[in-house]
Order: structure tokens, then C-alpha cells, then sequence
């Protein structure tokens, strides 16, 4: 029976997903419905729906919005092919992708014009990692796995440099950078490690957790490469994790032996999600929900420039 649960600190919404939340929600109010998104916004499925809601249209190319309608880019970045796409059908472009996405096409763009191979550690098919491939398409390889960085087909004298996808694992891309790094002694790092301080500061936190709680529930929609994350943490230190949208995905089966849960959220879930989970196990006899340390972030990022622009010009008399 639940005694206890624990809320882990930090946890759910970064800087780069409340940008781009608030950038689309900026939109809807100073253009009006319809504002089209390319893609989701953020990988979470209830932001989605409030924002479809509200007048946003979600797309999977930029080639499905109609002639000089306003476009969101997602947080996770495009290609830019997209750019080329969008110039074409005379879209007004509002680029929402995350700051610490940016830095790392520029760093493959960097990289691609000085004549390196770049290796991509991440996920295939995840849109950044989508995105980031096309800054460079013909001198990307992309990595998955450490057994792929072993396998790795390049001659051990190659002009080599690696970036990453920013939701990673921190501990098992550590593995594949090292195996990089003893392959191909003169590959080329970034300055500062591509994964982003919110999936590493989430991830820290659950291993914090681990040692006091039971069973861990992390809040994040199945797409979230960050969410997914948080549960293989979780259960490589040997706790079990379930990913779950909502309260609703909740089995009781999984807390049925359980004394004190853990719960966390990715970084692209709202915190009423939270809310939602705990009124549950309020609703189950819980009284104590505290919270397992307190961590603050202070990261903020200002909204693209395109549409703060547009909102200053607005708000001039």
C-alpha cells in the first residue's frame, strides 16, 4: 500500500519547450486562427490538443500549409530544406526551434565547411535528428548505439567530429563517446556537450530518487525522447518506471506492493499533468506528496526574434 510519494525536483517543463508553448500561444493571439505548426510543438499530446484547441493546425510538412500563412517551426529544428519550402510558398516563418537545438546545426554546419565527417549520436527518425542530418546530409553518419560506434566504418586516421542529439541518455552516450574516442583518437568534440542541461539535470534528479522509492512514474507522451529516458534511468538502477500521458494510464497493479512512489515528468509535459497524477493518489488515501529536494532552474529564453519583432511593433502607440 502507497505510504509516501515523492515528487522529483527538477522535473517537467525547460526553457526551450516553454519558448516554443508561449511562442505558438503568441501567435494565436496577436494573428489569429489558424496558426499552423510543423509538426508537434512539443512532443506531448495534451500541449497538442489545448493548442489545437485554441486555432493551431498541426502539419507533418510545410508543404500541407496553404500560401502566406503563419508557420511554427517545433522546438526539435527543421532542415533546411524546409526554409527553402516555406521561402517558396511565402510563409510567415516564426522558428521556435530551441536554442540548444540551433547550436548544434551550427556546429555541423562548422564542422561539414571545415571538411570534417561528422558522427551523429542519437535516435533515427526523431526530428532533430532529422534536422540536424539535413545541415549536412553527405557528411553525416549517424550513430545509435555503441555497438554501431565499434562497427563504425571510417579509417582510424578520418577527420572526424561528433555532435548529439540533445535528449540523450547521458550515461549511455557517455559509453558511445568513449568508444569514439579510443577508435578515433583525433575526432573532434564540441566545446560544451550537446545534451541539454534540462534532459541532464532530469535525469540526475531520478538518480537521486531511486534509492527511496519503489516504483517510479514518469509523466510523458510515448514520442518523448527525454520522457523515455527518464525510465530506462530509472530502471538500469533497478526501480521499476512506467511512462504514462496521464492519471488515466495509471494500473494499480503497478503500486499495488509499492510503499513509496517516485514521480517525475519530461521536460515537454505541463505540470497540471502532475497535479492530475497526485489528485490520484489522493483519491487512493495518499496524504503525504512532498517533494524530494528542490532543484531551480533559471534558464530562460527570450521568443524567437521574428515574432518579438512583430509583438514590439504591436505594442507601440
Amino acid at each position: 500500500m502507497v505510504k509516501r510519494v515523492l515528487l522529483a525536483s527538477p522535473r517537467g517543463y525547460c526553457a526551450g519547450v516553454e519558448r516554443a508553448v508561449e511562442t505558438v500561444e503568441q501567435a494565436l493571439e496577436h494573428y489569429g486562427a489558424p496558426v499552423y505548426v510543423r509538426k508537434q510543438i512539443v512532443h506531448n499530446i495534451h500541449v497538442v490538443r489545448d493548442l489545437e484547441a485554441r486555432g493551431a493546425i498541426f502539419v507533418d510538412e510545410e508543404t500541407e500549409v496553404p500560401v502566406g500563412a503563419t508557420l511554427v517551426y517545433s522546438a526539435h529544428g527543421v532542415a533546411p530544406s524546409v526554409y527553402e519550402n516555406s521561402a517558396r510558398r511565402s510563409h510567415n516563418v516564426i522558428d521556435a526551434t530551441c536554442p540548444l537545438v540551433t547550436k548544434v546545426h551550427v556546429q555541423a554546419r562548422r564542422y561539414a565547411d571545415e571538411g570534417y565527417t561528422i558522427v551523429l549520436i542519437g535516435h533515427a527518425g526523431h526530428e532533430e535528428v532529422v534536422g540536424t542530418t539535413g545541415e549536412a546530409p553527405d557528411s553525416t553518419v549517424l550513430v545509435q548505439t555503441v555497438e554501431e560506434a565499434e562497427s563504425l566504418d571510417l579509417p582510424s586516421d578520418a577527420k572526424l567530429a561528433y555532435v548529439t542529439q540533445t535528449t540523450l541518455s547521458v550515461d549511455e552516450t557517455g559509453d558511445i563517446i568513449r568508444v569514439l574516442r579510443r577508435r578515433f583518437p583525433h575526432i573532434r568534440a564540441p566545446r560544451k556537450e550537446d545534451i541539454c542541461y534540462a534532459t541532464s539535470n532530469r535525469q540526475w534528479a531520478v538518480k537521486e530518487m531511486l534509492s527511496e522509492v519503489d516504483v517510479l512514474l514518469v509523466i510523458g507522451s510515448r514520442n518523448s525522447s527525454n520522457s523515455n529516458r527518464l525510465v530506462e534511468t530509472a530502471r538500469a538502477g533497478g526501480v521499476l518506471a512506467y511512462l504514462i500521458d496521464d492519471e488515466t494510464e495509471i494500473e494499480e497493479s503497478w503500486v499495488a506492493d509499492a510503499e513509496i512512489v517516485g514521480i517525475t515528468s519530461g521536460a515537454s509535459a505541463p505540470e497540471k499533468l502532475v497535479a492530475r497524477v497526485c489528485d490520484w493518489f489522493r483519491a487512493c488515501g495518499v496524504e503525504r506528496i512532498e517533494a524530494f529536494r528542490m532543484v531551480d532552474e533559471d534558464v530562460t529564453f527570450k521568443l524567437p526574434v521574428e515574432l518579438r519583432r512583430e509583438l514590439e511593433l504591436a505594442a507601440r502607440p
